[in-house]
């Protein structure tokens, strides 16, 4: 939200912010579109999935595939790389050897390895959308590159879609994404929202900073000055407090909208268990420790709580390390690793995933949840099997650029069959070879693990439309 956008009388902080107030997709585009494609969901409480929650934890860059599930160590030098595969606790399942954590957990591990993704626009916006919504990204993604930023009318992403066909939870929203949104303005990811779902679906936003990893904020529970929780709860006074945002959101045209926007946010404020789920001080210091006291391993404590709390979709993007290996790697910090692709993985990337990831799976299993909580990791695209990215100087740069023709997907939890791989790859690791599938049945298959049959909504004109028509569930793997 601009700050230009927000009445002078009161601090940016004391504004419920859009992701809060579940507005976020009204920051793009135009909102009477979104508006007229607010939909009323079909049979939308199923039930028959084992999952009762998920996590999507997201791989923000594009996480390099043949380095960390698919190993080659079979293939030419310049496209194997350095590290080599190592056994897991499941017969004939091998990931990186980086990776050692998670490979005594293997037994738990559905690793996807043929999911072809191919976006002809090779990048980080279109790869967002296609991983987080199921949908190929359409041609305004090839015309507008980084311009492409979210519009109401975009498909919607799969937490959004799931979160709306669970029951209202009675304190939190019932999608929750952090411990920050992808990316910078002005160039927001599209895909993580709900879009033509309606505004009301969309996540709410809990915010982390990296120098303070134990703190965590939902900006509509952070106040100010002499804005008390009740005056915030006061109608009047709420409407005040978002009336200069909400001209420009143009709110005043969805009435109907706003009032369900503005429940929500009276549930936020009047929760105590709001604001517990995102406490961490009465984690045990082993249970700190085991998770990694970063921003990413303290997101996927939080995570885990709110399963506890019964959040039904709750996605984790990993947050990138700006000052300490953007340089290093020829990127913005995370995933994309353009350059040193090999000591980026080995001495700052893999050792932080392995440790919380492999956490958060034992974790789970301790406290008797994960058979009952889908775990998700993906990425935006895969690595180039070929080392040496022009960008960071070739093969004596040592990176991996942008690979969208093929990449994994790793599942556990919910039903989910573990200490299995799904297709293959072929010698190099460039393209599914058996099996091949997209992130539709990705998707399809979250939805499977949580029960979601239907998927069918109806607009305001009585029209009905498929939230995704394209893929199905992979059977196979549960």
């Amino acid at each position: 939200m601009n700050q230009n956008n927000i009445n002078g009388n009161f601090s940016r902080r004391q504004i419920l912010t859009a992701s809060t107030l579940g507005l976020a997709g009204f920051r793009f585009g135009n909102p009477q579109l979104a508006a007229s494609q607010d939909p009323v969901l079909t049979n939308a409480i199923t039930t028959g999935g084992k999952a009762k929650s998920t996590i999507l934890f997201f791989l923000c860059g594009g996480s390099s595939h043949i380095d960390m599930w698919d190993l080659k160590p079979d293939a030419p030098e310049q496209y194997r790389g350095e590290f080599k595969p190592i056994a897991t606790s499941a017969p004939g399942l091998q990931i990186s050897e980086h990776l050692p954590r998670l490979a005594r957990v293997g037994h738990h591990l559905a690793v996807v390895r043929s999911i072809r993704s191919t976006v002809n626009t090779n990048d980080h916006h279109a790869g967002y959308y296609y991983n987080l919504t199921g949908h190929v990204p359409d041609p305004t993604f090839l015309t507008l590159a980084n311009n492409r930023t979210p519009m109401p009318d975009d498909w919607p992403y799969l937490g959004c879609v799931a979160a709306s066909r669970r029951p209202q939870h009675p304190e939190l929203p019932n999608a929750i994404s952090l411990p920050f949104k992808p990316s910078t303005l002005p160039y927001v990811r599209p895909g993580q929202f709900a879009a033509r779902l309606g505004v009301e679906h969309d996540p709410m936003y809990v915010l982390a900073d990296r120098a303070k990893p134990m703190n965590f904020q939902a900006p509509a529970l952070t106040l100010e000055g002499n804005v008390s929780a009740g005056r915030m709860l006061n109608r009047d006074h709420l409407l005040e407090l978002v009336d200069s945002a909400r001209r420009d959101l143009e709110l005043k045209s969805r009435v109907q909208t706003w009032s369900k926007l503005q429940n929500q946010a009276m549930r936020l404020l009047s929760g105590g268990g709001a604001t517990k789920a995102f406490d961490l001080a009465g984690e045990s210091p082993s249970t700190i420790a085991r998770y990694g006291q970063t921003i990413n391993g303290m997101s996927l404590l939080v995570a885990r709580r709110l399963v506890e709390a019964q959040v039904p979709f709750i996605t984790v993007f990993w947050s990138e390390n700006d000052e300490r290996i953007a340089k290093k790697c020829a990127s913005g910090g995370g995933w994309d690793t353009h350059g040193s692709n090999f000591s980026c993985l080995k001495e700052d990337l893999l050792p932080e995933f392995d440790q919380c990831f492999s956490a958060l799976i034992e974790d789970l299993e301790q406290r008797g949840l994960l058979d009952e909580t889908m775990l998700m990791v993906t990425s935006e695209m895969g690595r180039k099997p070929r080392v040496g990215d022009p960008r960071s100087g070739g093969i004596s740069g040592a990176g991996r650029d942008h690979w969208t023709h093929c990449q994994s997907v790793v599942l556990a939890g919910g039903g989910i069959k573990g200490g299995q791989a799904y297709g293959t790859t072929d010698k190099r690791g460039e393209f599914p070879a058996e099996k091949p599938v997209t992130p539709a049945h990705i998707a399809h298959s979250v939805y499977h693990a949580m029960g979601i049959k239907n998927l069918e909504a109806t607009d305001k004109d009585g029209r009905t439309f498929n939230l995704l028509a394209e893929g199905e569930p992979l059977l196979e793997l549960f």
